[in-house]
């Protein structure tokens, strides 16, 4: 059994992201692992200042939530990001978020790709939504998570369900009527 934190950054209550990590959770339950769902709609968390004063080992400054799922995250053995598609990449919630990941860093006495702090060992996957499906709808958000999530903070890619075609901005969320949901069920079932 694993623990997995699914970290939403926006959509609708009842959405198409959500619908999509609901999905994934049922399998992840279903498969035994232990999940728990946080949703940025209902908390603050600010970005990154870029003020150091967590460095090393020191809680950040910003008294918001964020503070609060620092125990979540180190927690857990896998980090589950989830967004709707908005201009192109993800959220500017689940950016803040991600971006806060610089106070649990470590210092790091023989860094790689130049940076200079560590980053605990995690799982990581990644769950979008869009109206959109082009072959190019997702190379914005799918190049940051690779290159932020998976090389330079290092966590282990676990992989992705991009669910393109869901519908209308405007109108009634309509992944329902793709077959992302089951293919969201299934990664969840078989994450591990």
């Amino acid at each position: 059994m694993k623990k997995i934190l699914v970290v939403v950054g926006g959509g609708r209550p009842n959405g198409n992201t959500n619908q999509l990590v609901n999905a994934f959770i049922r399998g992840a339950l279903d498969a035994g692992h232990e999940v728990e769902k946080v949703s940025l709609n209902k908390f603050e968390v600010k970005g990154c200042i870029g003020c150091n004063a967590c460095r090393y080992g020191k809680p950040c400054v910003q008294k918001d939530a964020f503070n609060d799922f620092v125990h979540k995250i180190i927690s857990a053995d896998c980090i589950v990001f989830a967004s709707p598609l908005l201009f192109w990449t993800i959220s500017s919630k689940l950016k803040a978020f991600i971006e806060r990941f610089y106070c649990i860093a470590e210092e790091d006495s023989n860094p790689s790709y130049g940076r200079y702090e560590k980053y605990p060992v995690k799982d990581a996957a990644l769950l979008m939504t869009s109206a959109d499906n082009f072959f190019w709808t997702y190379e914005q958000a799918v190049s940051y998570y690779k290159f932020t999530i998976i090389n330079y903070i290092g966590f282990n890619d676990k992989g992705m369900v991009l669910a393109g075609g869901c519908g209308d901005t405007n109108g009634r969320p309509q992944i329902d009527k793709t077959e992302h949901l089951t293919e969201a069920y299934e990664f969840g079932k078989s994450i591990y």
